[in-house]
Formats: C-alpha cells, structure tokens, sequence
C-alpha cells in the first residue's frame, strides 16, 4: 500500500507526454439495472454507431443490448435484450477456476470471443447457447500469473485476435502482445512498452475504426482507481507510434476495465464501462470521450 501511494504521488509531479492528439470529456452514466446479474462488466463491444453493445461480467456471462445517447453522443440509458451464461463445449457448467471472462471482442460477422483469466485461454462463444471453444493455447499462456493473465481481446478486420496479460512479470519488463491468425495459429511478434514509474496495468484492448490499437490501463493507487489510454498505430511492425491519449487522477472514474473505440475514421470515439466488482459503492459506470487530433 506504502509503495502504491508513493508512486502515485511521484505520477502526478511528473508532466504528462507531448501529446498530437488526446482524448476530450463528453459525459458519464451510471447504470443501475433491475437485473440483478448485470454488474463486475470487464469487457465491452459496440456497434459501429455506438447504440448496440455486448458487455462482459467476469462472471461467466454476456449481455447484449441497447444504449440511449443524448444530443452530445453521451451514453443516457441501457437496457439488456439478451443475457448468454457460458457452459462448456459438450454443455456443461464450467469447471471452477475457468469462468473468470476478462475480455470480449466481436468480428465484422458477429463471431465472439472471450479471453479468461484463471484457466488461461481464449474461447469462441456459440451465441444461442453460450457453448464455448478454446482456441489451442500459445505455450506461454499455462505459466501465466493467476488473476493476472488475459485482460484485453481485440479483433481486426482480417479476423486477428490481438490479446496481452495484465502483468509482465517486472516493473520494466513489456507487456507481450499475442497475436492468433486462423489458419497459422498463436505468436507473440511484438510487445506494448511498460512503464516502470507507475503501476498502471492492461486491463482492455479494442481497435479502432482508425485502424490503430487503443490500450486501457488501470491503476489502483490505494485511494481509488486511476486509468489512462495508449493509442499505437499497427502495421507490419507491429504497435508503433505510441500516444498518450488520457491519463486520469485517482478517482475520476470508477474502476474502468472495458474500452470500444467505434465511429469513424474522422470522429473516432471511446467508451469505457466499470467493473463495479458488485460492491454497494462501486457503481457501473459508462463513460465518453471522443478522440481530439
């Protein structure tokens, strides 16, 4: 806790990266559903217009539905239409320790998949039935850290899945990015720079309709949950060009952990939503920001 709070005050002295673009305040949304499931929401999907979503709890289950924007594009409302819980292949429940659901990522054709913590895997989910399919593993995944691994999952639209752990294992270590092709399998060809200075770790991954890879990270600095967003532009080399887009002070938001960056390539805008781990005072929380170059 000592060191968490020391380098949180050693972050906020230190100035802030030269920036060519940042990310600008629109608004948030408190959720409260009458579904009493709906809450510990880790990952999230939206439509390229912004008003369709599917967000994932860390407990095992999928919620697709609808938002209500206001005049500014910021989230006013939400409301499920389907809830999808999550059973093995040949249809059975979840063994324990492999339903803790981290990250979601949604292809151009309405695939899904998933990336999970505790069993470390990534999984396809069959919609209607919430039936799952781990995709074979990269070797490194069986050796990753406990509560720790697959945080973030981003698709492109060449159907790759992009995916990196929560932790690298040393403060200056970086984070390795994996990278699954259908056809040719998993490899881990690039890595996401870490910063030693703070504790800021990956927590959600998306693609951009700018075509660049946006990164969340979080950092619980003791007080409250700080949370800041890379911007990397992605080619043959990999995630280059790295931008810092925002970095917040220890209670701006909530515990943000899902990011869906959507629009278009000229009006790019990102929303975030919070896990509110279902404690009474945490709160689901959606929030808006638009990308300013």
């Amino acid at each position: 806790m000592f060191r968490r709070l020391v380098l949180a005050l050693i972050a906020s002295t230190l100035p802030l990266l030269s920036q060519a673009a940042e990310l600008k305040y629109l608004g948030s949304f408190t959720w409260i559903s009458a579904d009493a499931r709906v809450g510990g929401l880790s990952g999230l999907e939206l439509s390229e217009d912004g008003l369709s979503f599917w967000a994932l709890s860390d407990r095992a289950m999928v919620f697709h539905g609808g938002l209500k924007r206001d005049e500014k594009g910021v989230v006013s409302g939400a409301f499920v239409e389907t809830a999808q819980g999550f059973l093995t292949s040949d249809g059975k429940p979840l063994p324990r320790y492999s339903d803790d659901s981290e990250g979601i990522a949604v292809s151009s054709s309405g695939q899904i998949f998933l990336s999970f913590e505790g069993n470390h895997r990534v999984a396809q989910m069959a919609p209607k039935t919430g039936r799952l399919t781990d995709l074979p593993n990269h070797p490194d995944f069986a050796g990753m850290q406990n509560n720790s691994s697959l945080e973030g999952l981003a698709i492109d639209r060449k159907g790759t899945l992009y995916t990196l752990p929560e932790r690298s294992g040393e403060m200056t270590r970086p984070f390795p990015l994996y990278r699954y092709r259908p056809g040719a399998g998993w490899d881990r060809p690039w890595s996401i720079p870490r910063d030693g200075t703070t504790d800021f770790l990956p927590v959600g991954l998306d693609i951009g309709p700018d075509g660049r890879l946006y990164l969340l990270e979080r950092w619980f600095t003791g007080l409250g949950f700080a949370s800041r967003v890379r911007r990397f532009d992605l080619g043959p080399k990999g995630p280059v060009n790295e931008q810092l887009l925002l970095r917040t002070l220890t209670g701006t938001h909530d515990n943000l952990e899902g990011i869906a960056v959507w629009g278009t390539p000229d009006d790019v805008r990102v929303t975030m939503v919070s896990d509110n781990n279902f404690k009474f005072f945490q709160r689901t929380e959606f929030v808006d920001y638009r990308v300013e170059e």
